[in-house]
């Protein structure tokens, strides 16, 4: 049995891979220069999609590629090379780019697809470490993503030649993204379940509560009568209306301490004594996100949604908004 390396060793280990790595990046963007800039022409200006092709490593490389082009508005598939070969081909389509990764440039089942592509017309791009192979002959654009070493210390497991692969996807898709002035908007489109789309999509009325959840008490009221409302709708608030059922108000509970503080029965004097006056409010339209900030910047809890008339629609209130993880 070999000897088990003592932590200090670990560590070293861990140091030893992470430079290796950096320095094989660094490398990669000393040589990026015009091939780069045709690739990212010839993706612009893709009328179909981007098919993403490679075997082993490299595959995986390729699927988190294709997914990173996918999510930043460059349609793009996967095809692994042995099942293109038996009829997945037939995903490709003329008008496509394909994008074909190997750090040898040699892979048989990606090489085997060249005619295929060939005879279907699309350009081809290489991320190849063999700048001399069968692919990088092959290619209308060949990025060079080759590397000194491996991170290993048998260097051969691929390690550094995956990291600059990788990296130089990233470097593509942002580039895409930037000439396409990709906006977070745009991501959140590809992301509504995320927080960003959570940000980007949920409005205030679709979280807001409404109906028989709103509560509302007139202003000639007694305050009893609105501590009852805020205790049945249960959001420590109420909203106040005239005469008209227009927002005349609201009543917090910290109002309501106030009010009880005073003594001399309050609970039987009208609400309209202890209301604020001038409550917040905001636009059932708005973005739920702009809401949380408001009410952030104010150091409230709730937010009035009126309607057109000026009468109380719904009450957004901030816990509405962490249950839905807007913030």
């Amino acid at each position: 049995m070999p000897d088990t390396p003592c932590p200090t060793d670990t560590l070293a280990i861990g140091q030893r891979v992470l430079a290796i790595e950096a320095e094989a990046l660094q490398r990669v963007e000393a040589r990026l220069g015009a091939s780069f800039t045709r690739a990212v022409e010839l993706l612009l200006a893709c009328t179909g999609k981007v098919v993403v092709t490679g075997m082993g490593k490299s595959g995986l490389v390729g699927k988190k590629i294709c997914a990173t082009l996918a999510s930043t508005g460059t349609p793009a598939i996967f095809l692994h090379p042995a099942e293109g070969i038996h009829g997945d081909f037939g995903m490709v389509t003329r008008g496509d780019v394909v994008v074909a990764i190997s750090n040898s440039g040699n892979t048989d089942e990606v090489a085997r697809l060249i005619p295929m592509i060939e005879r279907m017309g699309c350009p081809l791009i290489a991320m190849t470490g063999g700048m001399e192979s069968v692919l990088a002959r092959s290619a209308a654009v060949v990025l060079d993503v080759s590397v000194e070493r491996e991170a290993c210390h048998l260097n051969i497991v691929p390690t550094a030649s995956t990291t600059a692969t990788m990296a130089m996807g990233d470097a593509l898709a942002v580039a895409l993204l930037e000439r396409r002035n990709f906006r977070p908007e745009d991501f959140a489109q590809f992301h509504p379940g995320g927080s960003l789309g959570r940000r980007l999509f949920v409005k205030v009325a679709d979280l807001m509560h409404a109906g028989g959840e709103l509560p509302v008490v007139g202003q000639d009221r007694t305050l009893k009568e609105a501590l009852f409302e805020m205790t049945a709708k249960k959001l420590g608030v109420t909203t106040i209306v005239d005469g008209d059922g227009r927002l005349a108000g609201i009543l917090t509970d910290g109002d309501l301490r106030r009010a009880l503080e005073q003594g001399n029965d309050p609970l039987a004097r009208p609400v309209s004594q202890f209301m604020g006056r001038n409550p917040r409010t905001i636009a059932a339209d708005a973005l739920a996100a702009l809401a949380v900030s408001q009410m952030e910047e104010r150091n409230i809890t709730s937010l009035v949604v009126p309607d057109g008339d000026g009468r109380p629609a719904g009450i957004l209130h901030l816990h509405d908004c962490l249950k839905a993880k807007i913030v």
